[in-house]
């Protein structure tokens, strides 16, 4: 029989550079390899697994729900879309309506459509440009991946759709609004930009600029949102109220869900949008158990205390391996380390894994460290001795 390994080069397109491991089980922030290697996760599935591995009450809501039924369409109603949507919009404390896909990059076309239609609408002059942040990601569909502000990103598969414009930096944003441009999108923390946030003055002066010129703000919280910073959404750390905001990665704990939010109630009719499996039963399940899960942390001050503990540790971490790192960056549970150059950063993601912790890229030049929110402090303690020995071993 041939192994997985094989298996994935035969007949998977390459389009991963693979680590040679393959997990087979996890607990909460705890994954084990097929060779019954343990590992400490600090990576959840890139900010998925939001509520860790195996979680009990979501595989529970799970199991009930599809010994019933999985799927239908959106031609019916769909009971959990319905609380989901409940849910999400009454954690974000904004009057939004949603619309449910499949991804981060689904949301994020749902949200241009939204702009696009919302610039159609507004008189006689077509509004169509949308302007995002240069080292921004939001997709790798072919409209997403020209909204993304990486020009290594843009090679081999234009022709692309236009009306794109990309700022320099949050404070360059104003200088290029026009009488044709219907929306800005931004990440308040930049995630495949190196764990970057904005700076929280600047981005309330746009939002407040945008609103006297009627140009929309679309928040891409693909990475940010579902408690990552600690609220519910990263804008609401950054108080702000924007027109659109788009959701994923934690949202389904594990399971593909994209939600894109907005104020614009009216903006689509019926036929504008869809989507065959956005909504179905089994998705906005897990979303319901997630938000609840997620919500009773957070009004428990459960969620605070571990985004303190694991803050404090990397602290401690950082301060002890001043000559590798240049900086912390981060928000809440979205952090990063700065290293001096991309080699060490390289052999230090390499070398965690076979220390048994799971770390990530994020840029040219960070270790980006994004736990289950439900990460347990012997968890951390765990993990961190393992990236110690991983830094001591380069």
């Amino acid at each position: 029989m041939n192994s997985i390994k094989e298996l994935d080069k035969k007949y998977v397109l390459p389009t991963y550079a693979r680590a040679d491991v393959e997990f087979v089980s996890g607990d909460n922030a705890r994954l084990t390899d097929a060779n019954g290697k343990k590992y400490i996760d600090f990576a959840s599935g890139i900010a998925v697994c939001s509520v860790g591995h195996a979680n009990k009450r979501v595989n529970d809501a799970i199991t009930k729900q599809i010994s019933k039924i999985t799927h239908t369409s959106n031609l019916y109603h769909i009971a959990p879309q319905a609380l989901a949507a409940q849910k999400i919009v009454e954690a974000s404390g904004y009057d939004m309506m949603c619309f449910f896909g499949n991804s981060g990059a689904e949301a994020n076309e749902g949200a241009i459509k939204i702009a696009r239609k919302f610039g159609e609408k507004d008189g006689e002059l077509k509004r169509y440009k949308v302007i995002t942040l240069q080292h921004s990601f939001h997709g790798r569909t072919i409209t997403t991946v020209k909204a993304t502000g990486q020009e290594k990103m843009h090679n081999y598969f234009g022709p692309y759709p236009d009306g794109f414009v990309y700022a320099d930096n949050i404070d360059h944003v104003a200088s290029l609004v026009d009488d044709h441009t219907c929306a800005v999108m931004i990440e308040l923390v930049q995630g495949e930009g190196g764990v970057q946030p904005l700076d929280r003055d600047s981005v309330q002066k746009l939002a407040k600029f945008l609103k006297e010129k009627n140009v929309l703000l679309i928040i891409d919280e693909v990475q940010t949102g579902v408690y990552r910073t600690g609220k519910f959404l990263a804008s609401n750390y950054y108080d702000i109220e924007p027109d659109v905001v788009t959701l994923a990665k934690g949202l389904g704990g594990g399971v593909p869900i994209g939600v894109v939010m907005t104020t614009l109630k009216d903006v689509f009719s019926a036929g504008d949008h869809g989507s065959t499996f956005g909504g179905n039963y089994l998705s906005t399940t897990a979303a319901c158990e997630v938000v609840d899960i997620l919500n009773e942390m957070y009004e428990s001050k459960e969620l605070q205390r571990g985004i303190d503990y694991f803050d404090s540790e990397l602290e401690k971490f950082y301060n002890a391996n001043k000559g590798i790192f240049t900086s912390k960056v981060g928000i809440g549970m979205m952090c990063g380390l700065r290293v001096k150059d991309g080699d060490t950063l390289t052999k230090i993601i390499s070398n965690a894994r076979e220390e048994g912790v799971i770390v990530l890229k994020a840029g040219r030049d960070t270790l980006r460290l994004l736990p289950a929110l439900t990460i347990t402090k012997e968890e951390m303690d765990e993990g961190f001795k393992s990236l110690n020995r991983a830094i001591s071993s380069l």
